[in-house]
């Protein structure tokens, strides 16, 4: 089982998720226009957003030899199934920009913006396993 966690605050600190979530489920299920979304009273207002521990993939690395042959492609796939079976509900991973369209090919999506760690350009992508 995930677990999860609720942090409580400010709209500084919490806004950018808690804006990501009512989007998600006022404006695109529900269908609330989104100009009636966000007002004045989050500035002022406690937030409280609810967080998850995802499955996060870390440091995929293929030989120079293997690659181009499939084998990244297997190792994120086993990934993915064993996601799956422990019931996992999204599955994350911090690609560098090289590695980006190979992780679109496989169906993650930017979630986050690009950052810089250790001089090395990364993006935050997610997918359902």
């Amino acid at each position: 089982m995930t677990d999860s966690w609720v942090e409580t605050g400010d709209w500084t600190s919490l806004g950018g998720d808690a804006a990501r979530i009512r989007d998600a489920v006022f404006v695109r299920e529900q269908r609330i226009p989104p100009e009636w979304e966000l007002d004045d009273e989050d500035l002022l207002s406690l937030h409280a957003v609810a967080y998850r521990v995802d499955m996060t993939i870390g440091r995929v690395a293929v030989l120079a030899d293997a690659r181009g042959q499939g084998t990244g492609s297997a190792v994120l796939h086993a990934l993915l199934d064993a996601a799956r079976h422990r019931g996992e509900p999204l599955v994350r991973l911090y690609a560098l920009d090289a590695a980006v369209s190979f992780y679109e090919r496989h169906g993650f999506a930017a979630v986050g913006e690009p950052f810089v760690e250790v001089g090395v350009r990364h993006v935050e992508m997610a997918r359902a396993p």
